[in-house]
Protein backbone atom coordinates (compact mmCIF):
# COMPACT_ATOMS: atom_id res chain seq x y z
CA UNK A 1 0.00 0.00 0.00
CA UNK A 2 2.68 1.93 -0.23
CA UNK A 3 1.73 4.04 -3.20
CA UNK A 4 -1.62 4.56 -2.08
CA UNK A 5 -0.84 7.99 0.06
CA UNK A 6 0.90 8.95 -3.21
CA UNK A 7 -2.43 8.39 -5.09
CA UNK A 8 -4.34 10.26 -2.54
CA UNK A 9 -1.90 13.27 -2.18
CA UNK A 10 -1.69 13.82 -6.19
CA UNK A 11 -5.37 15.10 -6.21
CA UNK A 12 -6.88 14.36 -9.56
CA UNK A 13 -5.75 10.62 -10.19
CA UNK A 14 -6.86 7.41 -13.25
CA UNK A 15 -7.67 4.31 -11.66
CA UNK A 16 -8.03 1.46 -15.38
CA UNK A 17 -9.32 -1.57 -15.30
CA UNK A 18 -8.73 -3.44 -17.81
CA UNK A 19 -10.74 -6.56 -17.09
CA UNK A 20 -14.19 -3.92 -16.06
CA UNK A 21 -13.09 -2.18 -18.73
CA UNK A 22 -13.85 1.06 -17.52
CA UNK A 23 -11.30 4.23 -16.28
CA UNK A 24 -11.93 5.68 -13.17
CA UNK A 25 -11.52 9.70 -12.88
CA UNK A 26 -10.78 10.57 -8.73
CA UNK A 27 -10.53 14.09 -7.41
CA UNK A 28 -8.62 13.62 -4.49
CA UNK A 29 -10.12 10.19 -2.22
CA UNK A 30 -13.96 11.31 -4.51
CA UNK A 31 -14.52 9.20 -7.48
CA UNK A 32 -15.63 12.27 -10.05
CA UNK A 33 -16.63 10.10 -13.04
CA UNK A 34 -16.41 6.76 -14.20
CA UNK A 35 -16.05 6.04 -18.26
CA UNK A 36 -16.36 2.42 -20.27
CA UNK A 37 -12.88 1.85 -22.33
CA UNK A 38 -11.64 -0.19 -25.02
CA UNK A 39 -8.33 -1.97 -24.14
CA UNK A 40 -5.31 -3.83 -25.52
CA UNK A 41 -6.10 -7.22 -27.01
CA UNK A 42 -5.22 -10.14 -25.52
CA UNK A 43 -2.10 -10.22 -28.21
CA UNK A 44 -1.25 -6.48 -27.29
CA UNK A 45 -2.62 -5.92 -23.80
CA UNK A 46 -2.43 -2.50 -21.90
CA UNK A 47 0.54 -2.50 -19.73
CA UNK A 48 -0.63 -3.12 -15.99
CA UNK A 49 1.30 -1.15 -12.96
CA UNK A 50 1.44 2.74 -11.67
CA UNK A 51 2.50 5.45 -14.45
CA UNK A 52 1.82 9.07 -15.20
CA UNK A 53 0.30 11.64 -17.90
CA UNK A 54 3.03 12.96 -19.49
CA UNK A 55 2.06 14.68 -22.44
CA UNK A 56 -1.45 15.83 -23.59
CA UNK A 57 -2.35 16.65 -27.42
CA UNK A 58 -5.47 17.75 -28.85
CA UNK A 59 -7.12 17.00 -32.19
CA UNK A 60 -4.43 14.05 -33.20
CA UNK A 61 -7.33 12.66 -35.88
CA UNK A 62 -7.76 9.12 -37.16
CA UNK A 63 -8.04 6.08 -34.95
CA UNK A 64 -6.95 8.58 -31.71
CA UNK A 65 -9.66 10.69 -31.90
CA UNK A 66 -10.35 14.09 -30.63
CA UNK A 67 -7.62 14.50 -27.55
CA UNK A 68 -4.47 12.32 -26.72
CA UNK A 69 -3.08 11.47 -23.08
CA UNK A 70 0.36 10.34 -23.28
CA UNK A 71 1.33 7.69 -20.72
CA UNK A 72 4.81 6.96 -19.55
CA UNK A 73 4.60 3.36 -20.18
CA UNK A 74 8.04 1.78 -21.03
CA UNK A 75 8.49 0.12 -24.51
CA UNK A 76 5.88 1.57 -26.69
CA UNK A 77 3.81 4.79 -27.37
CA UNK A 78 0.70 4.37 -25.57
CA UNK A 79 -2.31 6.57 -24.28
CA UNK A 80 -5.82 7.40 -23.32
CA UNK A 81 -7.37 8.52 -26.67
CA UNK A 82 -10.39 9.16 -28.24
CA UNK A 83 -11.32 6.58 -31.37
CA UNK A 84 -12.56 6.90 -34.74
CA UNK A 85 -14.76 3.86 -33.80
CA UNK A 86 -16.90 4.31 -31.12
CA UNK A 87 -18.91 0.85 -31.42
CA UNK A 88 -15.57 -0.89 -30.16
CA UNK A 89 -15.74 0.49 -26.58
CA UNK A 90 -16.05 -1.90 -23.96
CA UNK A 91 -13.57 -4.29 -26.13
CA UNK A 92 -10.26 -5.24 -25.81
CA UNK A 93 -9.40 -4.73 -29.74
CA UNK A 94 -6.21 -1.67 -29.35
CA UNK A 95 -2.57 -2.24 -29.46
CA UNK A 96 -2.41 -1.15 -25.83
CA UNK A 97 -3.53 2.07 -25.40
CA UNK A 98 -7.08 2.79 -23.89
CA UNK A 99 -9.62 4.32 -25.78
CA UNK A 100 -12.79 6.01 -24.65
CA UNK A 101 -16.00 8.01 -26.83
CA UNK A 102 -14.30 10.84 -28.43
CA UNK A 103 -17.18 12.97 -26.07
CA UNK A 104 -15.91 11.30 -23.09
CA UNK A 105 -11.97 12.14 -23.63
CA UNK A 106 -13.15 15.34 -24.08
CA UNK A 107 -14.83 15.84 -20.84
CA UNK A 108 -11.76 14.42 -18.84
CA UNK A 109 -8.85 16.32 -21.24
CA UNK A 110 -8.84 19.67 -19.40
CA UNK A 111 -9.03 17.87 -15.65
CA UNK A 112 -5.77 15.68 -16.28
CA UNK A 113 -2.31 17.59 -16.22
CA UNK A 114 1.04 16.20 -17.13
CA UNK A 115 2.07 14.27 -13.83
CA UNK A 116 -1.19 13.06 -13.04
CA UNK A 117 -1.03 9.45 -11.52
CA UNK A 118 -2.44 6.48 -13.78
CA UNK A 119 -3.07 3.15 -12.39
CA UNK A 120 -3.67 0.23 -14.67
CA UNK A 121 -5.22 -2.76 -12.66
CA UNK A 122 -6.87 -5.96 -14.46
CA UNK A 123 -10.11 -6.47 -11.50
CA UNK A 124 -11.09 -9.50 -9.99
CA UNK A 125 -14.16 -11.12 -10.13
CA UNK A 126 -16.87 -10.63 -7.66
CA UNK A 127 -19.71 -13.03 -6.08
CA UNK A 128 -22.27 -11.45 -4.14
CA UNK A 129 -24.05 -13.68 -1.54
CA UNK A 130 -27.84 -13.39 -0.21
CA UNK A 131 -26.73 -11.50 2.60
CA UNK A 132 -25.51 -9.20 0.03
CA UNK A 133 -21.91 -9.46 1.03
CA UNK A 134 -19.47 -10.79 -1.78
CA UNK A 135 -16.25 -11.83 -2.37
CA UNK A 136 -13.25 -10.75 -4.48
CA UNK A 137 -10.58 -12.53 -6.05
CA UNK A 138 -7.34 -10.23 -5.97
CA UNK A 139 -5.24 -9.74 -8.98
CA UNK A 140 -2.31 -8.27 -10.04
CA UNK A 141 -1.86 -4.44 -9.28
CA UNK A 142 -4.58 -4.72 -6.41
CA UNK A 143 -3.87 -3.32 -3.02
CA UNK A 144 -6.74 -3.24 -0.14
CA UNK A 145 -7.13 0.38 -0.39
CA UNK A 146 -7.81 0.27 -4.00
CA UNK A 147 -10.48 -2.47 -3.35
CA UNK A 148 -12.26 -0.43 -0.64
CA UNK A 149 -12.57 2.35 -2.93
CA UNK A 150 -14.04 -0.15 -5.53
CA UNK A 151 -16.56 -1.49 -3.62
CA UNK A 152 -17.26 2.03 -1.45
CA UNK A 153 -16.20 -0.20 2.16
CA UNK A 154 -13.95 1.40 5.12
CA UNK A 155 -10.47 -0.51 4.84
CA UNK A 156 -10.87 -1.73 8.41
CA UNK A 157 -14.11 -3.19 7.59
CA UNK A 158 -12.21 -5.26 5.12
CA UNK A 159 -9.34 -5.87 7.43
CA UNK A 160 -11.44 -7.02 10.10
CA UNK A 161 -14.08 -9.16 7.66
CA UNK A 162 -10.92 -10.79 6.23
CA UNK A 163 -9.08 -11.00 9.39
CA UNK A 164 -5.69 -9.74 7.52
CA UNK A 165 -2.39 -9.88 9.67
CA UNK A 166 -0.57 -8.10 6.93
CA UNK A 167 -3.06 -5.98 4.79
CA UNK A 168 -0.19 -4.48 2.73
CA UNK A 169 0.72 -8.83 1.13
CA UNK A 170 -2.03 -9.51 -0.76
CA UNK A 171 -1.93 -12.23 -3.37
CA UNK A 172 -3.14 -12.51 -7.00
CA UNK A 173 -5.89 -15.60 -6.74
CA UNK A 174 -6.35 -14.52 -2.64
CA UNK A 175 -10.78 -14.49 -2.29
CA UNK A 176 -11.45 -11.48 0.01
CA UNK A 177 -14.66 -10.90 1.58
CA UNK A 178 -16.30 -7.77 0.64
CA UNK A 179 -18.66 -6.97 3.61
CA UNK A 180 -22.18 -4.90 3.44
Amino acid sequence: MSDEPRLLEAGTHLVVDTAWRRLQHYQGDSLAATYPVAVGKPSTPTPLGHYQVIYKMLNPGGVLGTRWLGLNIPNGNYGIHGTNSPALIGQAVSNGCIRMHNHHVEELFPRVDPGTPVLIVAGGTVQVNTEGSGSYTVVAGDTLWLIARRFNVPLSALVNANHLADPDNLQPGQVLIIPR
